[in-house]
């Protein structure tokens, strides 16, 4: 959540629109997301191993 709002306050620094500061705000958070979910994967396969 930190991230989409550090990305959501910089976009609207830049001059962005409502708008597009939410959509990079939402990419933001996804990528957050996906770096979790894979990290969590790759500790869980080294735990089984």
């Amino acid at each position: 959540m930190l991230a989409a709002a550090g990305a959501s306050k910089l976009a609207r620094l830049d001059g962005a629109t409502y708008p597009a500061a939410l959509m990079r705000a939402a990419a933001a958070f996804a990528a957050v997301l996906t770096a979790a979910a894979t990290l969590t994967g790759a500790f869980a396969q080294i735990r089984e191993g």
